[in-house]
Formats: C-alpha cells, sequence, structure tokens
C-alpha cells in the first residue's frame, strides 16, 4: 500500500507547484467527512471549496453519474444533448435566465460574460465602449482576462500587462462606481457576497443601487454567483435575497455537486448577441456534468437542502459569535447561509494547521478571515463537533 508521504514525493517531481498543500491525500469523501490513504477521518468544512454542495458523493449524483456513464460520456455540442436542455430548463425555470451557455469552470463562465457584454455594447452602442467596473477585492478567476477583471493587485502581479478595460471600485461604496463611469464604459461585474476577498456580504440595497445605477447608464449588469449560488446562502441564488436580477449571471463550482461544470445564465435580449461561431466550449455541457448537474439541482429544490442551509446556517453563526465573545484575536462574524468567516486580527494560516492536524478543514482567505463553507446537508451535531475542534485551537493560541 501506498503511503501518503510516498504519495506526496510522488507528486512533488511531476505536479506544478500552483498550490502550496497540506499534507493530507485524499482517498474518499461520504457526506460532510474526507478519509486520507492512511484512513483519518476529516470532518470538511471547505467542501473542495464550495463545490461538494450536497456533501462528498451524495447518492442522487453517483447514480446519476453511473446510469450516463453508461450510455454517452461525451457528444459535440453540434448536436443537441437531453441533460444538457434540461439543465437549461431547470436553472432558467428557477432564475431570471432566459438562455444558458455551458463550460467547464468559473473562470470560462466569466470569460463568457466578458465576452458577451462587450460584443453586446458593440452591437448596440457602437465602438470603444467596452470598459467593465469590476469592486476591489473581488475574485472572478484565474485565466488572463479573469485575473484582469479581478481587483486583487496580488492576482494580477507578474502577469503584466494585464487585459485592458477595468476599473475598480470599492464593494459597497455606489458614489465610488458613479465616479467610475464614463462613456467606455459597458457593464458592471460584481459578486453579490466576495468569497475569496474574505466573505464580504454586500450592504442592504447597494445591489439594487447598482441595478438602478446599470438601467441609468444602459449597462448591463453581471452577478458572479460561482461560490455564492447553488444553494450556498440559503435561496438557490444569492440575488434572490436582494430580489435584484441582474443581466446575467455566472455560475460553476456546486452546480454539478462535485464535477466540473460552468453556466452562463442571460436574459434572451442579452443572450441573443451570442450567435453560431461567436463563442463555444469543446467540453461545455457534455452529457457526462450535466446529467450530475441536473441530480444536484433536484436534490437542492426538493429535498429540503435549502432549508438546513439557512436553519444550520443560523446555528453555525451564533457558535462563531460565541468565539467573539470569549477571544480576544476573533472580531466579527460575516456571511449568509452556509458561507461564513470569521475575521481575526491575527494571521490564520497556523489555526488552519493545527484545526486540520485535529481533523477539521477550513481555510483562510484574505490573510485573517477563517472561512467556513461546509456542505449545506451538515447537520447541528457536525457542527458541535467542528467548534469543539475549534475552541480547542483557539485555546492554544
Amino acid at each position: 500500500m501506498t503511503t501518503a508521504q510516498q504519495w506526496i514525493e510522488r507528486g512533488d517531481r511531476c505536479i506544478a507547484t500552483t498550490y502550496g498543500r497540506y499534507p493530507l491525500v485524499a482517498a474518499r469523501g461520504e457526506g460532510c467527512y474526507l478519509w486520507d490513504v492512511d484512513g483519518r477521518r476529516y470532518l470538511d468544512f471547505l467542501a473542495g471549496v464550495a463545490v461538494n454542495n450536497l456533501g462528498h458523493c451524495h447518492p442522487k449524483v453517483v447514480a446519476a453519474l453511473q446510469r450516463q456513464a453508461q450510455t454517452l460520456l461525451h457528444c459535440s455540442n453540434y448536436y443537441h444533448i437531453p441533460s444538457q436542455i434540461e439543465l437549461a430548463e431547470l436553472l432558467c425555470a428557477n432564475s431570471f435566465g432566459e438562455r444558458v451557455f455551458f463550460c467547464n469552470s468559473g473562470a470560462e463562465a466569466n470569460e463568457a460574460a466578458m465576452k458577451l457584454v462587450r460584443r453586446h455594447s458593440l452591437e448596440h452602442h457602437g465602438e470603444n465602449r467596452f470598459e467593465v467596473i469590476t469592486a476591489l477585492a473581488s475574485f472572478h478567476g484565474r485565466t488572463i482576462g479573469t485575473i484582469s477583471a479581478t481587483g486583487q493587485d496580488a492576482v494580477r502581479k507578474g502577469y503584466n500587462p494585464v487585459v485592458p478595460g477595468f476599473r475598480y471600485v470599492p464593494f459597497g461604496d455606489i458614489d465610488a462606481m458613479r465616479a467610475a463611469v464614463s462613456d467606455k464604459t459597458c457593464a458592471v461585474l460584481l459578486e453579490p457576497i466576495q468569497g475569496e476577498g474574505g466573505v464580504n456580504v454586500a450592504p442592504p440595497g447597494y445591489l439594487r443601487a447598482v441595478r438602478e445605477f446599470c438601467d441609468e447608464h444602459q449597462l448591463l449588469l453581471v452577478f458572479d454567483e460561482v461560490q455564492v449560488g447553488c444553494g450556498r446562502t440559503g435561496k438557490l441564488f444569492a440575488y434572490q435575497h436582494d430580489d435584484v436580477a441582474p443581466d446575467i449571471m455566472t455560475l460553476a463550482k456546486g452546480l454539478a455537486g462535485g464535477p466540473p461544470i460552468g453556466a452562463m445564465v442571460a436574459t434572451d435580449a442579452v443572450a441573443a448577441t451570442f450567435v453560431p461561431g461567436t463563442h463555444g466550449s469543446t467540453f461545455g455541457g457534455n452529457p457526462l456534468v450535466t446529467a450530475a448537474a441536473v441530480a444536484a439541482l433536484r436534490v437542492l429544490l426538493e429535498d429540503g437542502v435549502l432549508e438546513n442551509c439557512l436553519t444550520m446556517g443560523d446555528y453555525l453563526r451564533q457558535r462563531l459569535e460565541d468565539f467573539c465573545r470569549r477571544y480576544p484575536f476573533a472580531v466579527e462574524v460575516r456571511g449568509r447561509g452556509l458561507i461564513l468567516a470569521l475575521q481575526l486580527n491575527i494571521p490564520g494560516g497556523e489555526i488552519v494547521k493545527q484545526a486540520l492536524e485535529q481533523g477539521l478543514l477550513i481555510n483562510c482567505t484574505a490573510d485573517t478571515v477563517l472561512r467556513f463553507v461546509p456542505p449545506l446537508i451538515v447537520s447541528r451535531g457536525e457542527i458541535d463537533d467542528a467548534m469543539t475542534i475549534l475552541d480547542d485551537v483557539f485555546g492554544e493560541v
């Protein structure tokens, strides 16, 4: 049997070092738990960075994958794919959207959105109207285009010149957005809740003000819901909390319950700008992943997962707020549903390492923010177990 250390040494010899990896070699998962190759069990409150919204290996998703794998793995988008059509119907029936473009990741979905807003603006407003306003501390992906849209200098460092045409404003500041608009602006791209930027929730009324601002200036509004969509906030999509519909929404991560998929959802009027030959994706919306996504979306809509997310999100928030009362370095709890952050006034990296050693998987973003994105099926008992571990770690700090 190959040990964890042997796997790590093999990986070190051939895997690109784009990640600073923890010494955990994953073997299998079930529900809210992940096991390593040595048989140790971990309570997973990272959930593949908000991918495993239904936990690891949800039986309905696994069954859908098994059925589809026995009939058709891949088919060109030159032909019609039933599970792709079914998934698009589900997304449109449960959102503002009327058309869906499928791809393989959140970055690709955001690339599609940026191409669409520029092409739409060219068709409707003429040339030289291509700039997109995005937010400081935002994160939209790792391609050259999406790091250009991302409002973090650290993400763009080393890749200049990045793609021109982006202006960054403070998240939540509508006055700054008004000051940034020009005759070159064509769209606004925002996360309703900034995930990688520190779980920053849009202030009350902000998204509506942005919608009105976009309408006033004839700009398209794009919501990046790659991390916060698909039930993560307790509603199917985060924008529904504010009852403010965008023109375009991007999805990925939890959409298929684990397999890689991305989607760009748009209104008919905007999506009409894409015609054959203007955009595409070889693997986008393939039979295997869309079959999984249909199953995952039905579980979200029919099996009480959204209700559990709200209930358990409130409970986890209460437990985290208790840490703020008891530990001077725990400052604030932010988030919605089951994307929650504990703001510290000390670096959080060492806390993440100690939690892992004790069997709890979380992560730290923006250096001092502990992020909690457990599966939406998490139970009260599992939250209690996680908080007991974290309490032990905090006690050592």
